[in-house]
């Protein structure tokens, strides 16, 4: 029975991160199935997707603390 990975959204930067770079090793590989190999590039499109959304959360917060500065 294959485990339940966690919701994406619910995921820090670096754990999905980490989930990402396995899963890049992965498909790397190429001894996953056809189907495995879909599943898992549609779980490391979410991954880069969430991967994104801390970035750009980061940037924001930088830039704003830099104006606050000046």
């Amino acid at each position: 029975m294959a485990q339940k990975l966690p919701d994406v959204d619910t995921l820090t930067y670096e754990q999905a991160r980490d989930e990402l770079v396995t899963i890049v090793q992965s498909l790397e590989a190429g001894t996953a199935s056809l189907d495995e190999s879909v599943s898992l590039w549609e779980r490391g499109e979410a991954l880069a997707a969430r991967c994104e959304q801390w970035l750009v959360g980061a940037r924001a917060r930088l830039e704003a603390a830099r104006k606050t500065a000046e």
